[in-house]
């Protein structure tokens, strides 16, 4: 949080002056926490799914290119800067969990 906060706040300080309000810095931070918590669910969904026998692995692997896609998708959306580096931060952090999902139901021979 405080390097996030200090990157929004030195971010063209030159030019505009930061003016935060404390309710624009609790939603800021309840988005970061509930994005972020989300975000790392994904392995636990996966595993219900795969235990539960809604989806195979050899679905999740085949279905790669559409979680490439979804995770761009929500890198682009729920970053909050525009800077490309964040975004692709955040899709990479997806595609691993989703990985680090098939991986753990394949220890579990599902």
């Amino acid at each position: 949080m405080p390097a996030a906060l200090a990157f929004f706040i030195s971010y063209s300080a030159d030019f505009v002056e930061p003016l935060w309000s404390f309710d624009e810095y609790l939603n800021f931070i309840t988005l970061l926490f509930f994005t972020t918590g989300i975000t790392f669910q994904i392995p636990l969904i996966q595993v219900i799914f795969g235990l539960t026998e809604i989806i195979t692995t050899q679905q999740m692997v085949k279905g790669w290119k559409y979680v490439l896609v979804g995770s761009t998708i929500i890198g682009a959306v729920l970053t909050p800067s525009t800077d490309p580096i964040t975004q692709i931060c955040l899709s990479l952090a997806v595609i691993f969990l989703y990985v680090v999902g098939i991986l753990i139901l394949k220890i579990y021979g599902k």
